[in-house]
């Protein structure tokens, strides 16, 4: 069973190497999420994960770059990994996580926009092994002039409502996002976040982060059993 939850964005400037310099919004997100994954790792060392993709599919005991990010900075999957593979973004995120974290493995699940396929990949894994669940998941990407997707008003109000439900462990509201608006918005976390309102109700939450420093709505959280 999934007995943690941790929601992490998954943008490439998390990696110290891809983003260099000082910048306070960046680094307050980096911690929370060296918080979140750190606390993950205190509970159990053997992850799996969830990201967003075209299709349903499962990435495990592989290695990767992330070199076309812009720079060469490799990540495994799995201790052990050795088989090179061409990584989604979400497990390369999920795969360094895992180093910073000191866990011993993370099996990536990406899941496509179908509701339905979502709530069943939560359901499946929470009744699977005794694991950790990491929630790769961005907001939308239309806050503010300068965001990479033009501004959208209504954006602030979507990823606020993210942010309350990521903070209440409320599944319901989750559930509930509307996935032609969140298309919209560019909310490519909408899936991964109704798999996790699929793994069930008896969570305890802890919102550590939700802000939108680059124009994109990141939000970090960590859901407890009970």
């Amino acid at each position: 069973m999934i007995v943690q939850a941790v929601v992490v964005p998954q943008p490439p400037l998390l990696v110290p190497a891809l983003s260099p310099g000082v910048n306070a919004e960046l680094e307050a997100l980096r911690a929370a999420c060296r918080t979140a994954v750190g606390r993950l790792a205190a509970v159990t060392r053997e992850w799996v994960a969830i990201g967003a993709g075209d299709h349903e599919r499962v990435l495990e005991a592989a290695s990767g770059s992330f070199r076309g990010y812009g720079a060469d900075v490799p990540v495994r999957l799995s201790r052990d990994a050795v088989t090179p593979a061409d990584l989604p973004l979400s497990a390369l995120v999920a795969g360094w996580l895992r180093e910073q974290a000191g866990a011993d493995s993370v099996r990536v699940h990406l899941v496509d926009g179908d509701p339905a396929e979502c709530e069943r990949l939560g359901k499946h894994l929470a009744h699977g092994d005794r694991t950790g669940l990491l929630v790769l998941a961005d907001g939308s990407n239309r806050h503010g002039p300068k965001s990479p997707g033009s501004e959208d008003e209504r954006a602030p109000g979507f990823d606020d409502a993210v942010a309350r439900a990521l903070a209440t462990a409320d599944t319901a509201a989750l559930r509930a996002l509307d996935p032609a608006l969140a298309a919209e918005l560019g909310a490519g976390g909408r899936a991964p976040w109704q798999a996790l309102a699929g793994t069930g109700d008896d969570w305890r939450a802890e919102l550590l982060y939700s802000a939108a420093p680059f124009g994109v709505g990141y939000h970090v959280a960590v859901w407890e059993r009970g």
